[in-house]
């Protein structure tokens, strides 16, 4: 590739991760880069071309990692991640087995699923959620009463 090529490589990449924000084809813009300067210092094609897909897959696997690290530090949980580990209350028994069950959480009704097959919870049971499948709470009987 000529330096022109290059140069639309590196635009096209760059477009791309500001148009997706996904944090992959700007390691490529990166290659493409290195692809440029390999180019404009007279390197041959091979060359480039190599440079270019170890540059990008180097920078891609090593240093991706880290940077979503940095981007997500602050990113908070969604509502259904925040629910595991809170405790709800029992309204109908609890029975997998015939498929049913409810439990109220923060003042909503929720379809409630024991996390140990078998068990039984009754009414009234204070109970701490160990997941969300689907619109389903997962859980078990609290220590708490």
């Amino acid at each position: 590739m000529g330096i022109l090529g290059w140069l639309i490589a590196f635009v096209v990449f760059l477009g791309i991760e500001a148009a997706t924000f996904a944090l992959t084809t700007i390691w490529f813009a990166g290659g493409s880069l290195v692809g440029l300067v390999l180019c404009i210092l007279g390197a041959g094609k091979r060359i480039q071309l190599v440079a270019f897909v170890i540059v990008s897959f180097g920078l891609l696997f090593l240093t991706r990692p880290l940077a979503l690290q940095f981007i997500n530090r602050r990113t908070k949980k969604t509502n259904v991640e925040e629910i595991a580990g809170q405790q709800a209350r029992i309204t109908e028994e609890v029975d997998n087995e015939a498929g049913t069950g409810a439990a109220v959480l923060n003042g909503q009704t929720w379809t409630a699923r024991a996390a140990r097959g078998g068990e039984k919870i009754p009414a009234g049971t204070m109970v701490t959620i160990n997941s969300v499948q689907g619109v389903k709470l997962m859980v078990e009987v609290s220590e708490q009463k």
